[in-house]
């Protein structure tokens, strides 16, 4: 593993985070006369993911209560609505797998789950079996004590061994947690350690998927890094603002209300 310059993330999230705070800025002063009161359509990226919600949800099932009958259900709803992907437990790979064999949904394992307070190389073993057992994709919950504290080496080090399983990698940061440095700082981490995408919450420490967390995480780690929205996303508009602010993937456990129209409960 190549040695992470530490100062340098640290010097290129001080940067992100005072673009942030200009673009921030920028939004508080009154707009010159001659402007238009229309609000500004978002530019949309090629592969603009409004174009069907489905087919950026991660169908999300993870309560510890969870039977094989409830897995199954799931699959099914997955397959039906044709969703990206389910995103269980590790130890539901293989089986959820198999369900979904030849289907084109993929599987998504949560890695150091709700906490990510497992040692480093606990998360690269289970990282590892997920991969063996089918996984898709990884979600991993981000080193929260250590980012918090500035141990950046760690949180490097910690995402770097997830992403050597070979699966495209999920940072969960738990925004709810975060200060908005610390926010900025895991993004940039996640992105220097090759990471795939950058995820805002497990839905298990309060808070959840907001549209300023959004912005913010795109803003630090640009369009060649994924966003994905998690926690309270639990109807279509919803999922609309998360899309328009800069998500391209929908964690949520209530997918078949956001695609019909309802609003669903909550509860992953």
């Amino acid at each position: 593993m190549q040695p992470v310059d530490v100062q340098h993330l640290v010097e290129e999230a001080a940067r992100a985070l005072a673009r942030r705070v200009e673009e921030l800025t920028a939004k508080t002063e009154p707009a010159p006369a001659e402007a238009s009161d229309a609000p500004e359509e978002p530019t949309p990226r090629v592969d603009d993911p409004r174009a069907d919600l489905r087919l950026v949800i991660d169908h999300t099932l993870l309560k510890p209560e969870v039977t094989r009958a409830d897995l199954a259900r799931h699959c099914e709803e997955a397959l039906e609505h044709g969703f990206y992907s389910v995103c269980v437990s590790s130890a539901n790979v293989a089986f959820c797998k198999a369900k979904l064999d030849g289907s084109g949904v993929k599987v998504c394992a949560v890695v150091g789950f709700p906490h990510g307070n497992a040692s480093a190389a606990a998360k690269a073993a289970e990282a590892r079996q997920a991969v063996r057992d089918g996984a898709d994709e990884l979600d991993m919950v981000i080193a929260l004590g250590p980012l918090r504290e500035g141990d950046h080496a760690a949180v490097h080090a910690d995402i770097a061994g997830v992403v050597a399983a070979g699966a495209p990698v999920k940072v969960i940061l738990e925004t709810a947690l975060l200060g908005e440095r610390e926010k900025v700082v895991g993004c940039a981490l996640a992105k220097a350690a090759g990471a795939a995408f950058v995820k805002t919450s497990t839905g298990f420490g309060g808070g959840g998927a907001t549209v300023e967390d959004i912005e913010l995480m795109r803003s630090v780690v640009g369009e060649d890094v994924g966003v994905k929205a998690s926690g309270g996303v639990r109807d279509a508009e919803t999922a609309d603002a998360m899309v328009a602010a800069g998500a391209d993937r929908i964690g949520a456990s209530s997918s078949v209300a956001i695609v019909t129209g309802g609003a669903g409960k909550g509860g992953y």
